[in-house]
Formats: C-alpha cells, structure tokens, sequence
C-alpha cells in the first residue's frame, strides 16, 4: 500500500482523533498542575509521533517560562526568561516556529545538545493562549518521525493546544483557589503562634519552628537590625532553646537581605558573595541550600527570615511564598512586641520619676525629725539621752535608705510589700515620737489611742509614711493649730487605723480626685503624690483606705489591713 494511500490516511486520521478524544478526557481527569503538564507532554509526543516534547508555562509576573522536565529519572525545573531561545521567542512574538533543520537557524542554542548529547533536527514551537488572547504556555517538539513536521501538524497542535490551554487555565484557577486557602489556613496558624507567645524570646522562637516545619528545613533564624548592628536567632529542628548572636547589621546573607528588602533563594550559599562561613560556624550550621526573606514594614527592611537545608532537594519559590507570609506576620508581630516594649519603658520611666518623687516628699518627715534630734544633741551634755537621740537619727537614716531602695527596686521591675511580724505597742510608740517631732512648732495637739497592742503582719516602714503622709496634710491644713487624733484597734481579723484631724476638712473640688497622683488642691509647695503613694502601699498590703470629710468639720482617715498575711 502506497504511502500516500487514501485507506492509510484514513487510518491514520481516525487515530488521531482517537487519541484526541483521549486527550480530552485525560486533561479533564486531574487539575494538579504538576500532573497535568507531564500528562500534556506525554499525550502530545505521541500524537505528534515525535521524540520528546516540553511544556513552558508563561509568568508575566516575572517576564519568564518555566516548566518540568525529566532528568536522570527526577523532575526538575526549567527556566527561560522570555525572548530567551526558541520558546522564549515564541513567547514574546507570539507566533508559531516550524523548523526543519534547527542547525540551520541562528535562534537555535547549539549548546544544549552538545552538553546532553542528544541531536536537535526538526522543531515545532507554538504559543498556546488563554481565554483572554494573551499567550498562557508555549509548547515545544523536537523531531517528528519520518521527516520534518508538517502544515497537519501545525493544525493538529494548533488543536490539541487549544484543548490544553483550557485545562492549564483551569488547572492554575484550581490551584490559585487551593493557594490562597494554604496561605489562609497558614496565615492562622501564624497568628495564633503570634498570640500565644508570652514574650518576644518564645514569640521569634515560635516563628523560626514553624517555619522549619513547614518548609522541611533543619535550622532556621530571624534577623533583627538595630542602629548599632544586628541580633540573630536561630535555632535547629528539633531542638530546644532560642540562641543569639549580636553581628554587623550586614553580616552573612540574612544581613544583605535585611539591608536590601531583596529574598534569595541559594542552592549553594557557599557561592554568594554575601556568605559568612565564620557567622555558619558561629551558629553552628553547615548551609548546602537556604532561603532568606526580608522583614519589612512601610519603613521599609528591618531584618530577615532563613531557612537552612532543606531535607528534599533545594528550595523553591513554594517555600518563598511561605517563607514570605511567616515573615509578614512576623514583621507585624515583631513591630508590636518592639512598640509594646518601648511603651512599658517610658511607663516605668515616667512611674519611676513619680516614685523618686514620692520619695522625696517622704523624706520631708525623717529630715525633720533628724534635723530636730541633731539641734538637740548640740545643746545636750548627758551621754545617754545624746545616745538616744542618735538611735533616733540612726533609725530615721535606715528609714531614708529603705526609700531609696525602694526606687530602685521598682526600676528593676521588683514591687510589693516586705511583710514582717510588727510588734505594735513599739509601732504606735515610735510613730508617737516621730509625729511629735512632725507637729513641733504647728501648735497641733496629738491624742494617741492604742486600743489593740498585739502583733500584726506588715510592712513596718511603708506604713510608717503612710501615717506621715497624712498627719503633715492634716498639720499643713490646721493653719491656726488643732488636734490629730491616732486611734489603733483590732476589728475582727483586721487591723483599723483611724487618723483624724478637726481641720477645714477636704476641699470639694477633690471629691474622687484625693488618692489621684498630682491630684493637688491649694497646699503650698504640694506635689499630690502623698495620698496616692498611700493607698498604692494600703493596696499593696491587700488592705482599704478611705476618707470621711466635711467642711469645717474636720477630716478621718480609715486604713483596714489584714492581721496576718494575705
């Protein structure tokens, strides 16, 4: 039978339509894209009775063709830029190449057959469009049997094309939906890392574990720029605890990332010009491949995401995407726990001035007091009452002391109350002795009245400028002179300090204002921080202050503490 026999194209045309038919119904079987493309290859290198053929796929985006090819039994992928050789012609002229002889056009990269050793004769090279016109995919095979390829093969492709742009079309639609389901299901689980972190060491350590999980790797760090250099935190798969090392803001790959806002993608780190092997041996780490994305925010880079060593292959742009929406929450993540921080600095700051403040108004009664004893001691030749009064200046010094420490105990973060075992019958005694000291001089008459003189539990030395603070309030509101009645008395399981005074009484513009730090109303040389500091050491001692006032009528002051510790 001739070659050209009518019977035999008729043959030959019923399985071409057989096999497009299959193909049809194979391209419509999957929507995994990777699947499909070899799917695609495949059906195609038959159809055409050629020897291999290769799928690029069109990313606009990137100006690039990529696809999978086997190599050595493993796919991998390929990368064009467009107008790079046959297919990225195609692609950026959007016409079709029918080449009977590739050694015979200049366009032909002879390169590529030489390093494979394969023989490159006929080609046929077409754009494949989407359903909006634009070129989706350029489809490429190499040597038809029998002889170059043909106008019916042209045709045929032409057809068979059509049919695989659709499903390449649905395909990326498919995986564009299942893409953007991943990277909400990921952004949530970021977040929630990000929410259950109790500080910034376990926050970062959080985000460098989920990215090890998620991308497969070994080891991964975050880099973190400041004004002198740069904190690196990095950790292994696996295992425990968050290490750091202080660096140059640039140092290593991660610092030129953190510097530029460019990611990198390195399947060899030891041939970036940005590598550090004294920082991987610093943490520890031998990098055959890494991925690194920077950390930014609308003040643009401020440091760096990395992964090391991938446990299959190298990474890719999968592992990019990921990489980058870890580093978006962590970038937010980060600027909160940063501005957070900052806010409780200037907080303590300014809590600190308020204390030093506090302090200094405190300290008015114990200067008086030392001052009165040492004018005393002058005029005094008897050696014992001398003693005396120096184991009055002795213990106003010790008290002078503790409030200093008490700042910079607060500095440190440390508060509360030291609660002892107090004696009170020596309590009410001293603080008789040092009120007299306090009301010299004012014409105020104190009346002591010690109704319970057992033990209680607290804090001896705070509660002592609590009843300082009011008593010299009192005095300084009893211009003309008066009386400031001390009453001591158990009440059940509490212990009731009642300080009064029968002065003008509290002026009403005070009213919910008076234990407000600042909260002053016409006292000469007045900060306001007294009664504030006062019920922050009734609170401290889980105890209640509260104040009974009228005007003309005087002012009574109620502490209720408990006896023993709460």
């Amino acid at each position: 039978m001739a070659a050209d026999d009518p019977a035999q194209r008729l043959v030959r045309a019923e399985h071409r339509v057989a096999a497009m038919l299959e193909i049809g119904r194979a391209l419509a079987s999957t929507v995994d894209l990777d699947e499909l493309l070899l799917l695609i290859m495949q059906r195609i290198t038959e159809l055409m009775e050629a020897d291999r053929s290769t799928l690029f796929l069109h990313d606009a985006a990137r100006g690039e063709l990529w696809s999978r090819v086997l190599q050595g039994g493993e796919v991998r992928s390929l990368r064009l830029r467009v107008g790079e050789g046959l297919a990225g012609w195609v692609a950026q002229q959007g016409v079709v190449l029918n080449i009977p002889d590739a050694y015979a056009d200049a366009r032909f990269n002879q390169s590529i057959d030489r390093s494979s050793g394969y023989r490159t004769r006929s080609i046929l090279c077409m754009p494949l469009r989407d359903s909006h016109g634009a070129v989706a995919a350029v489809v490429q095979v190499l040597n038809k049997h029998g002889g170059p390829f043909t106008e019916d093969d042209e045709a045929l492709l032409g057809a068979v094309g059509g049919q695989a742009a659709i499903a390449l079309e649905n395909a990326r639609l498919y995986q564009s939906v299942l893409s953007r389901n991943r990277e909400l299901d990921l952004l949530y689980a970021v977040e929630r890392e990000v929410s259950e972190a109790a500080g910034f060491d376990e926050l970062l350590d959080r985000l460098i574990a989920r990215g090890v999980d998620l991308c497969e790797a070994e080891a991964g760090a975050i880099l973190l720029r400041d004004r002198g250099g740069a904190d690196l935190f990095f950790r292994a798969a696996g295992a425990d605890g968050l290490h750091r090392l202080r660096l140059d803001a640039e140092q290593g790959i991660a610092g030129w990332v953190a510097a530029h806002g460019e990611p990198v993608l390195c399947d060899d780190p030891s041939c970036h010009p940005q590598h550090a092997p004294s920082l991987a041996a610093r943490m520890g780490i031998e990098p055959r491949n890494l991925a690194c994305v920077p950390l930014a925010d609308d003040d643009g880079p401020f440091g760096a995401v990395e992964l090391f060593n991938k446990a299959h292959g190298s990474f890719g742009e999968e592992d990019r995407r990921r990489l980058t929406l870890i580093a978006g929450q962590a970038a937010r993540a980060v600027r909160r726990m940063r501005a957070r921080d900052e806010r409780q600095k200037e907080e303590r700051l300014a809590a600190i001035g308020q204390m030093i403040s506090g302090v200094l108004h405190d300290m008015r009664s114990p200067m008086t007091i030392v001052s009165g004893y040492a004018q005393m001691m002058a005029e005094l030749d008897d050696k014992t009452q001398r003693r005396e009064h120096a184991e009055q200046i002795l213990r106003q010094l010790d008290l002078m002391e503790l409030m200093t420490k008490d700042v910079l105990a607060f500095a440190r973060g440390e508060s509360g109350v030291l609660v002892r075992k107090v004696y009170l019958n020596r309590f009410v005694k001293e603080i008789a002795e040092a009120l007299r000291h306090e009301f010299a001089g004012r014409n105020v008459e104190l009346v002591m009245d010690a109704r319970y003189d057992g033990v209680a539990h607290l804090d001896e030395l705070k509660l002592r400028r609590v009843v300082h603070n009011i008593a010299r309030n009192a005095a300084q509101a009893m211009t003309g002179g008066g009386r400031f009645t001390f009453v001591v008395e158990k009440d059940g399981s509490d212990l009731l300090l009642e300080l009064s005074d029968n002065g003008p009484g509290i002026p009403p513009e005070m009213e919910g204002r008076l234990f407000l730090a600042f909260a002053t109303s016409g006292k000469k040389d007045g900060t306001g921080l007294g009664l504030a500091m006062s019920k922050k050491i009734v609170d401290e001692h889980h105890g209640q202050i509260t104040c009974r006032s009228q005007p003309g009528q005087g002012t009574t002051f109620s502490i209720r503490l408990p006896l023993e510790k709460a």
